[in-house]
């Protein structure tokens, strides 16, 4: 475990240097975990014990904490049998701590395809045949939620984020969790800009009616056990669809510089 004391010498980066003792604290807390083994669930030591192992101050030891428990590592619990736990991050709060991050990036859609085209036709291929009948049938409910044109701009809208939905819910499938985690997370990104920039309107039949035929074929090729066919259908429909939504942000663009 790194040396963090409060008597720290000059050797080591300058970055590690400038970050606070707390979030060094906070970060020794978590390598402490890991060397032990520890899980969700498992007891930290106490505060006495903290102050002992790092040689920091009661005020560092509790500002690490509370980095932790903002981090949603760690949760206190009070009462008999209280103390600091390790807690499971969950899917949701990792993708809102990582949508944080971007959320001042000015993120595009170009950007968010170049990933998706990269990632979400081999995570469409690996799913090809391995799907039981029940996951099957979620992915048909859920195009069915938008199987229809809209006939309102709130409708509209709704058929974006649905759409999208389809996608998370294909990333929940992956064996592979860190490639189910980050399509989940570019969808949900992508969902929120098309939310947030209207990029729904006005309604792009073209790119509702190429999507869900697409996503169609999709849910065929899984069935089917077609590898090759999920992912040139989902190369196919990345392509569309980028080029369908730049479209609509650029009409979007347009028009408010025009309204300036």
């Amino acid at each position: 475990m790194a040396d963090i004391s409060e008597n720290e010498d000059d050797q080591g980066s300058a970055r590690l240097r400038r970050r606070s003792r707390p979030v060094r604290v906070a970060d020794a807390i978590k390598e402490l975990m890991i060397e032990k083994g520890m899980v969700a669930g498992d007891r930290l030591p106490n505060e006495t014990e903290m102050i002992e192992t790092f040689q920091m101050s009661k005020g560092t030891i509790r500002e690490a904490m509370r980095i932790l428990e903002a981090q949603g590592l760690v949760e206190t619990k009070t009462g008999p049998g209280g103390g600091s736990f390790i807690k499971q991050v969950s899917h949701e709060r990792a993708r809102a701590l990582l949508g944080n991050y971007f959320y001042f990036k000015d993120l595009s859609i170009a950007d968010i395809y170049q990933l998706r085209f990269m990632l979400e036709p081999e995570l469409a291929a690996s799913l090809a045949g391995k799907l039981p009948d029940h996951a099957i049938e979620r992915l048909e409910q859920d195009i069915a939620r938008y199987s229809s044109p809209a006939n309102t701009l709130e409708e509209e809208r709704d058929h974006h984020v649905n759409s999208l939905r389809f996608h998370m819910r294909l990333a929940h499938y992956a064996d592979n969790v860190l490639l189910g985690f980050l399509i989940d997370f570019m969808a949900s990104i992508l969902s929120d800009l098309t939310v947030s920039r209207h990029l729904y309107d006005p309604p792009n039949m073209t790119l509702w009616r190429k999507g869900i035929e697409c996503q169609r074929q999709l849910v065929a090729a899984l069935r089917d056990g077609d590898s090759d066919k999920a992912r040139s259908v989902m190369s196919e429909h990345m392509k569309n669809a980028q080029r369908l939504m730049q479209n609509q942000e650029d009409y979007v663009l347009k028009n408010f510089m025009s309204d300036g």
